[in-house]
């Protein structure tokens, strides 16, 4: 997240293990195309400190406090 000031989004590590249970389907005999989509259910919240304080901005301690990565 080089420069970003906050990011929310899936979790890419929560996207990486419903792969892992995809591929483990498919490789027990399920079709692909009888899989479910799903959803992603787990998001983070990234916060760029530096790059708040590049832009002169004050983030509040609350803010910080509910971030899942702050970058300092």
């Amino acid at each position: 997240m080089a420069g970003a000031l906050i990011s929310y989004g899936p979790s890419i590590s929560a996207a990486y293990r419903q792969i892992g249970l995809y591929t483990g389907k498919i490789l027990k005999g399920a079709k692909p195309a009888d899989l479910p989509v799903v959803q992603p259910t787990a998001f983070e919240l990234v916060l760029n400190l530096r790059t708040a304080k590049m832009l002169g901005l004050n983030v509040p301690l609350h803010l910080e406090q509910l971030a899942d990565e702050v970058i300092e």
